[in-house]
């Protein structure tokens, strides 16, 4: 195990720290030996209600894809399980597969597949396990439009005794052997669904009928319910971030969290992420003011249906891939890329802003993926993939009390 330095950056209150003094502190975090060494890629992590930290990745062995996971025992990993292998998948930098477990021996988990020869045209594969991973079901579709389509960017969580998912869908859009994203003759839209711990779809709603065509979605459970987040798309092609909330067994209707008005005729590839305690609840998005990448957070404290004033934390040069963790009511850790640097920072929801982090530094490359974040007990993991060494690489921070 060995530690890394890590450079802080002093940030001002309610403005990007462009426009601040800066100070250097040094602070301790530790590399843990990574399960995922040879030829892997496309992190997830996630800790389960009882604190146990999982580590899910795909491992490429020529044509073979392999979806392999560890979980953490006193900061060491358990050897790797195998529970799905593929020559037939869509294996995306930015559409990757997650694992999660409710901490009662259910854990759920999903990987594309291809379902026909056109570039975007793939399945979302479920399997789960129902006695603490020893076994695991046959695959299912999660999707039952029988078209062959674009399906991904699935948010998987656990709620209550059920698997709360939620994916875009692009059963409503024309594809063919050259379509693409721009290509689309219909419309993406987002549908979340409730899933039973044997992965058996019990409800299914359609949230939203024109979206984003390829930014991840977000789910996280409140007081009141689920709360999606995702990025939107107006006819005028405006491509801000949008919540639905499920309250008294209905969802509401789409509403945007705050209007960057960033005025896109792309997809960015660049999706919100979010965490909640009971109804307070933390959101991190990455938007554009003109040519100028800008990573924003913001708190509510009524499960989404009202928002703070949001807090700009980049420092200039951000390119998005943002993750957040909440360490209390009020506090969260935003991580994000500035460039080729993996940054974290701790975010008051009074506004305040602690030092920034240096974790890690990556690369701005697609092959570099999104990095990843969780909480257990007083520790924040992270992991990101190493694309020149093809690794996957871990890390923790101490959180330090107030």
């Amino acid at each position: 195990m060995k530690k890394l330095l890590i450079a802080f950056t002093f940030t001002s209150v309610l403005v990007s720290c462009t426009d601040s003094k800066v100070k250097d502190n040094i602070a301790d975090v530790k590399e843990l030996t990574s399960p995922a060494k040879d030829s892997c890629s496309e992190p997830f992590l996630f800790t389960d209600k009882n604190g146990l930290v999982y580590l899910s990745w795909i491992e490429k062995k020529g044509k073979e894809n392999n979806f392999k996971y560890s979980t953490l025992n006193i900061d060491q990993w358990i050897e790797p399980i195998t529970i799905a292998s593929g020559r037939n998948w869509f294996v995306n930098w930015a559409d990757y597969p997650m694992l999660v477990a409710d901490g009662n021996k259910n854990i759920m988990a999903h990987y594309l597949e291809k379902s026909d020869t056109a570039k975007f045209t793939y399945d979302i594969k479920i399997i789960s396990s129902t006695d603490n991973g020893a076994s695991w079901t046959a695959s299912k579709i999660l999707h039952d439009d029988g078209k062959q389509a674009e399906h991904g960017f699935l948010s998987m969580i656990p709620y209550g005794d059920k698997f709360f998912v939620s994916w875009l869908d692009g059963r409503n859009t024309a594809t063919g052997e050259n379509a693409g994203h721009e290509e689309h003759h219909g419309q993406m839209t987002i549908r979340a669904a409730l899933l039973s711990t044997d992965g058996v779809k019990e409800k299914e709603w359609e949230l939203d009928n024109r979206v984003c065509d390829c930014c991840q979605t977000i789910a996280s459970i409140t007081n009141n319910g689920p709360v999606v987040i995702y990025r939107d798309r107006s006819e005028q092609e405006i491509r801000d971030m949008s919540i639905v909330r499920f309250v008294n067994g209905q969802w509401t209707k789409p509403k945007i969290i705050f209007p960057d008005n960033w005025k896109i005729t792309g997809c960015p590839v660049n999706g919100p992420r979010a965490d909640a305690i009971g109804n307070n609840l933390v959101i991190v998005w990455f938007s554009m003011q003109g040519k100028k990448g800008q990573v924003k957070t913001i708190f509510s404290e009524d499960g989404g249906e009202t928002f703070k004033t949001p807090i700009q934390i980049d420092e200039g040069n951000a390119i998005g891939r943002v993750d957040v963790v909440m360490l209390d009511e009020k506090t969260a850790m935003v991580s994000w890329m500035e460039g080729s640097a993996i940054k974290a920072v701790k975010v008051n929801a009074n506004g305040t802003i602690e030092p920034s982090i240096t974790v890690a530094t990556s690369s701005e490359s697609r092959s570099s993926g999104f990095p990843q974040m969780t909480k257990s007990g007083n520790k924040i993991y992270f992991a990101w993939t190493d694309n020149k060494e093809k690794v996957i690489r871990v890390a923790y921070l101490f959180i330090k009390k107030d």
